[in-house]
């Protein structure tokens, strides 16, 4: 597995918007999806990285500690899945069941949304505000597949935290590190340095 580190989008950028079906519902799911939510998580992971199932408890139990608080949340599998079929949409739709998602899995079979979002590895979390300009891009935490470091989420959730009491958002941001993105054959974005 390749250690990736996120692009650590610039703080205050505006969220892309993107249209992209729901693995479980088949819904689409854009901005709007989201309109009046105070804040949005948008995370991209996929199913067989071994980095997003070190921590795939804690961001299914993210969505259910947040399910009735005024953020939307939602997931972003970008990989080729004809190259990596574990993370093709049905497979997703398997994930997204079996740790009882509260937020949509989305498949971004183009890989723009990904790009838009200058997305590097699985996972990589993006948190905008009620205006949609980012607040916080990094890691969910110190933990890694091997460290001793348990999972509690605590940098992700106390951004999260911040904005909806209307607190600042600390700028001092850890990049996440995962597994990187599985582009397309020569679909690799400029960003990611290929």
């Amino acid at each position: 597995m390749a250690r990736t580190e996120s692009t650590m989008l610039p703080l205050g950028t505006k969220a892309p918007d993107f249209n992209l079906p729901d693995a479980v519902s088949g819904n689409s799911i854009s901005l709007a999806t989201f309109a009046g939510k105070k804040a949005l998580l948008i995370m991209f992971i996929c199913r067989h990285c071994p980095f997003v199932k070190h921590v795939q408890a804690e961001l299914a139990a993210i969505g259910k500690d947040y399910a009735d608080r005024e953020l939307g949340i939602v997931a972003i599998s970008a990989n080729d899945a004809e190259n990596y079929p574990d993370d093709a949409p049905d497979r997703l739709q398997l994930m997204g069941k079996e740790l009882d998602f509260k937020f949509p899995l989305c498949y971004d079979e183009s890989q723009e949304t990904a790009k838009a979002y200058t997305a590097a590895c699985t996972p990589d979390f993006f948190l905008f505000d009620g205006d949609r300009a980012l607040i916080y891009r990094g890691q969910l935490d110190d933990s890694r597949p091997g460290n001793s470091t348990p999972v509690t989420g605590k940098d992700l959730r106390g951004a999260i935290d911040a904005v909806l009491s209307d607190r600042p958002v600390g700028s001092e941001q850890k990049p996440s590190i995962g597994c990187n993105i599985k582009w397309k054959p020569g679909k690799a974005p400029a960003y990611y340095g290929i």
